[in-house]
């Protein structure tokens, strides 16, 4: 029971039956003033996950502890980030456990880093690349939100440089010129080791694509996920009038041995 109670420090999501939420970290002292009223901290301590608190207007606010889909949609962004929907399928392709030697060229804010290392932890590792100084510091504070700071090492650096990972179980790429990094890095990566690559553009599209097959790679696949969400108040279902739509393509293949 203990560990379902909200204490000082904990990140906690406060969600109005309107649909509203507030993703906060609470601290002793402070409020969160809200269009509903505001809320003390203080009275948060203590109380269970999955109750409810009243503001000082006496609406009712949900308790729920935060999931990783919930940080990441209130992540401090630097750019644009690879989405859950995209980030899923990533992760499933790649085969993203426990365990895991993972390599990340491009961290961004460092979205998909922190669903990485929630899934490669306590005997996993993520490696990330990134040539932006601003992008990398956001990320990191992103990753040490979620304390899964253990997990990842963050490296300023140009990966067309070359990485410092051998025997790699996955190398996961979202740059704007991947086609020029596959086979620099490609000698990193496992037999059998999955590479996966983020492109915008069809143009991109083409060119990842024709370095692949002319590269050391087989099983080449190439999806785009949509993503559509729904209205669920009873009686009134249907989906809402906007949607995430293109975010981007993903392309992945399997490395060969040559014989």
């Amino acid at each position: 029971m203990q560990e379902n109670i909200v204490k000082e420090g904990d990140y906690v999501l406060l969600i109005l039956q309107e649909g509203k939420k507030y993703l906060i970290k609470v601290r002793k002292g402070e409020t969160l003033h809200t269009h509903r009223g505001y809320i003390k901290h203080d009275e948060l301590i203590n109380k269970e996950y999955g109750s409810y608190i009243k503001s000082s207007l006496n609406y009712d606010f949900f308790i729920a502890k935060p999931t990783i889909y919930d940080f990441i949609k209130k992540i401090q962004r630097k750019t644009q980030i690879i989405y859950p929907k995209d980030s899923g399928y990533i992760v499933l392709i790649g085969n993203i456990s426990s365990g895991s030697k993972v390599v990340e060229i491009g961290t961004g804010s460092g979205a998909l880093t922190c669903v990485l290392a929630n899934l490669v932890k306590p005997n996993g590792h993520v490696y990330t690349y990134e040539i932006r100084e601003e992008f990398l510091d956001a990320a990191r504070n992103n990753v040490k939100k979620l304390n899964l700071d253990n997990y990842v090492t963050f490296k300023l650096r140009n990966a067309m440089e070359g990485i410092d990972e051998r025997d790699v179980d996955c190398i996961i790429i979202d740059i704007a010129d991947p086609w020029n990094l596959i086979d620099k890095i490609k000698d990193n990566l496992k037999g059998s080791g999955i590479i996966i690559i983020f492109c915008l553009t069809t143009s991109q599209v083409e060119k990842t694509l024709k370095t692949l097959y002319e590269s050391d790679f087989t099983d080449i696949n190439l999806v785009e996920i949509l993503e559509r969400e729904y209205q669920t108040e009873l009686g009134k279902i249907r989906p809402k009038t906007r949607m995430i739509g293109h975010t981007g393509y993903i392309i992945w293949a399997r490395k060969k041995i040559k014989t």
